[in-house]
C-alpha cells in the first residue's frame, strides 16, 4: 500500500478546499501563505536568541557537543522560514539585518569553535541586539501584510472555519481511530497477550509507529518465548536430578535392606540399564588379589566392543568397576553416582560380615573353654583312673579279658581325648577379617609347622560370595580334612583349591598325593568324616571322597554361594 505523509495531507487538503472557496481569495490566500511564513519566521529569529545564549555555556565547558549546537544554530538561521527574508516582497531593511545577522554570527561561530567564552560574552549582547532588530523587521514586514489581508478577513474567516472541520473529520477517523487501535493493544500487551493486530494506516508517520509496536511486539514474544523455554529447559533438569536421586535411593535401600549378594546385585544392575536404556551393563569385582567377579544385567556380553569403565572405589582401595555399553551418550554423574552406592554397600556388607564373623568366633572360643574345663578335665580325670585301676588289680583278677577291656578303655579314651583337642583347635581358628584368602592361610600355616608335608593354597573365591557363616564351616572342614591327609595318607604334597564350577557352585577340594583311600577306610567309624558330612549339609552342599589318577586321595565339597546356615 502506497503510503503518504499525515502532514503534508492535511496541508494538500487546506490547500486544496482554499483554492475551490473561491476564485476571488486567491489574493488574499497568497497573503495569507507569506503570513504565515512570516510567524514561522519570527519564531526561528526568537529561537536564535535562546540559542545564542546556550551556545554561551558550550563555548565556556569546553563540551563534545559544541558542534552540534552549532549545527543546530545554523540550521535554524538558514531554515526556509528565515530565507524568506530574502525575497523580492521583502523589504531592503530585513534584508540587511538578515545579512547583518548571517555575518555576525560567523564571528561568534569562532568564537564558539576557538572556546573563546570571553569574547563570547562580551559580543553576545550585541549579537543578541541584532537578532532582536531582525525580530523586529520581521513585526514590521508582518504587520504590514497584515493590513493587506483585513480586507479578505470576512472570507478567510468562512474559509478557516470549514478547513477546521475537514481537518478535525480526518483527524478523527484517520489519525484518532488508529491511535486508539495502538492504545488498546499496548493494554493487552500489557497483559502478557502478544496475539495483537495493529490497525494498518496510509500514513508515514502512523505506519512508522505502528511498525515500531509491531517490532516491539515480536521481540517481546521472542523473549518470552526464550524464557518460557528457559523454565522448561530448568524444570525438566530438575526433574531428572530428582528421578535420578529417587533411582539411587530406591536402589541404595535395595542393597542395605537385606543381606548384600549377587542376586541383589544383579537386580541393581537390571534397574540401572532399564533406567538408562543401556545395550549392556556389568559389575566386575576384585578385591585384594582375589578371584575376579563378574555380574552382569545381560546374559551376553559382547567381548568386541568397546565399553566405557566407571571405578568402584571407597577411600582409594579398588573393589572393581562397572563396565558399560551404551549407544547414546552416558550420564557421568548417575554413573559415579551408582559406583559411589555400590562401593559403600560392599564396604558395609564387609563390615558386617566382619562383625558376624568376630562375634561367632567369640562365641566358639566361648564354648572351647567351656570344653576344655569340662569335658578335658573328665577325660583327664578318666585316664588318670584308669592307670590307678590298672595298677591296683592284682594278679588273680588279671585276665586276659579283663586286660584287653583295659586296653579298649584306655584307646577310647586317649582317642575322645584327641579329638577334643582337635576339636578346640577348630574351635579356636583366628579370623581377623572377612576375607576367606587370608583365614585360610593362617589355618594351613598352623598346620604347615607341624608337618613337614608341602601344602599347597590355589584360591579363585571372590569374598563376596560367602558369608561369615560360611567362613567358619569351610575352614573347620578344610582344616579336618588336610589333617587326615597330614596323619594317614603319607603324603608328601597337600593341595587345597578354591574356586567356581560350572555350575556356578562353590568348590573347595583337597587333593594328596598319598595312599589313597584306604586311610579313609580305616577311619569310616570316626567322628571326622561324619563331621565333615555334617558341616557340608550346614553349608547346603554335599562333601565327598574319591581317588586321584595319578595316586591320593581328593575330599571335594561342593554347594551353592551366600545360603544361610541352619544353626551358625
Amino acid at each position: 500500500m502506497k503510503r503518504g505523509s499525515l502532514t503534508a495531507t492535511i496541508f494538500w487538503l487546506l490547500l486544496l478546499l482554499i483554492l475551490l472557496s473561491s476564485g476571488l481569495a486567491t489574493f488574499a490566500i497568497v497573503n495569507l501563505s507569506y503570513s504565515l511564513g512570516d510567524a514561522r519566521a519570527i519564531n526561528a529569529s526568537g529561537s536564535l536568541r535562546m540559542q545564542s545564549y546556550r551556545l554561551l555555556f558550550y563555548a565556556n565547558s569546553g563540551s563534545d557537543q559544541a558542534a552540534q549546537k552549532i549545527q543546530e544554530f545554523e540550521d535554524t538561521l538558514y531554515s526556509d522560514a528565515l530565507k524568506r527574508s530574502m525575497d523580492w516582497s521583502s523589504p531592503q531593511a530585513l534584508k540587511d539585518q538578515y545579512q547583518l545577522v548571517i555575518r555576525k554570527w560567523q564571528v561568534m561561530k569562532t568564537f564558539v569553535q576557538q572556546e573563546d567564552s570571553r569574547d563570547y560574552a562580551e559580543s553576545v549582547k550585541d549579537f543578541v541586539d541584532t537578532i532582536d532588530k531582525l525580530v523586529s523587521e520581521m513585526e514590521h514586514h508582518a504587520a504590514f501584510k497584515l493590513k493587506l489581508l483585513e480586507i479578505s478577513q470576512v472570507i478567510g474567516l468562512g474559509l478557516m472555519l470549514i478547513i477546521a472541520f475537514v481537518t478535525m473529520h480526518v483527524m478523527r477517523r484517520k489519525v484518532a481511530t488508529p491511535l486508539r487501535q495502538m492504545m488498546e493493544s499496548a493494554n493487552t500487551i500489557a497483559k502478557g497477550d502478544f496475539n495483537v493486530t495493529l490497525p494498518e494506516t496510509e500514513y508515514i508517520e502512523l505506519s512508522a509507529l505502528s511498525e515500531a509496536l509491531h517490532y516491539t511486539v515480536k521481540e517481546l514474544a521472542t523473549l518470552y518465548g526464550d524464557l518460557e523455554s528457559q523454565v522448561q529447559e530448568k524444570t525438566l533438569a530438575l526433574t531428572k536430578a530428582n528421578n535420578e536421586l529417587t533411582f539411587l535411593y530406591d536402589n541404595l535401600i535395595m542393597l542395605n535392606s537385606g543381606k548384600l549378594n549377587v542376586e541383589l546385585m544383579r537386580k541393581s544392575l537390571i534397574k540401572l540399564k532399564n533406567y538408562e536404556q543401556l545395550c549392556h551393563l556389568r559389575l566386575i569385582i576384585q578385591q585384594d588379589g582375589e578371584e575376579m567377579a563378574i555380574i552382569s544385567a545381560n546374559d551376553d556380553w559382547p567381548e568386541d566392543r568397546p565399553a566405557t569403565k566407571f571405578a568402584v572405589t571407597f577411600e582409594d582401595k579398588q573393589l572393581g568397576f562397572l563396565e558399560v555399553i551404551s549407544p547414546h551418550q552416558l550420564n557421568k554423574v548417575l554413573f559415579d553416582n551408582f559406583a559411589i552406592m555400590l562401593a559403600r554397600s560392599i564396604v558395609i556388607h564387609n563390615a558386617s560380615e566382619e562383625r558376624q564373623q568376630l562375634a561367632l568366633l567369640e562365641e566358639r572360643a566361648v564354648i572351647a573353654r567351656e570344653l576344655h574345663d569340662s569335658l578335658g578335665q573328665v577325660l583327664s580325670f578318666l585316664k588318670i583312673q584308669l592307670s590307678l585301676l590298672r595298677k591296683s588289680l592284682n594278679g588273680s583278677c588279671k585276665t586276659d579279658q579283663v586286660e584287653k577291656q583295659l586296653n579298649e578303655l584306655t584307646d577310647g579314651v586317649s582317642t575322645a581325648y584327641v579329638q577334643l583337642r582337635e576339636l578346640l583347635s577348630t574351635f579356636r581358628l583366628t579370623v581377623n577379617e572377612p576375607n576367606l584368602r587370608n583365614a585360610m592361610e593362617g589355618m594351613l600355616d598352623q598346620l604347615r609347622a607341624q608337618t613337614e608335608t608341602e601344602i599347597i593354597l590355589d584360591f579363585r573365591l571372590p569374598s563376596h560370595l560367602m558369608g561369615a557363616h560360611q567362613h567358619i564351616h569351610i575352614l573347620q572342614l578344610t582344616r579336618e580334612a588336610t589333617l587326615n591327609a597330614i596323619k594317614h595318607a603319607n603324603a608328601s604334597q597337600i593341595k587345597v583349591s578354591c574356586e567356581r564350577n560350572a555350575d556356578n557352585m562353590l568348590k573347595i577340594e583337597i587333593s594328596d598325593n598319598g595312599i589313597g583311600l584306604d586311610h579313609l577306610r580305616e577311619r569310616d567309624q570316626h567322628f571326622g568324616i561324619g563331621i565333615m558330612h555334617e558341616r557340608a549339609s550346614r553349608l547346603s552342599g554335599d562333601v565327598s571322597f574319591s581317588s586321584n589318577e595319578s595316586g591320593g586321595t581328593s575330599v571335594t565339597l561342593v554347594f551353592p554361594p551366600q545360603q544361610e546356615s541352619d544353626n551358625g
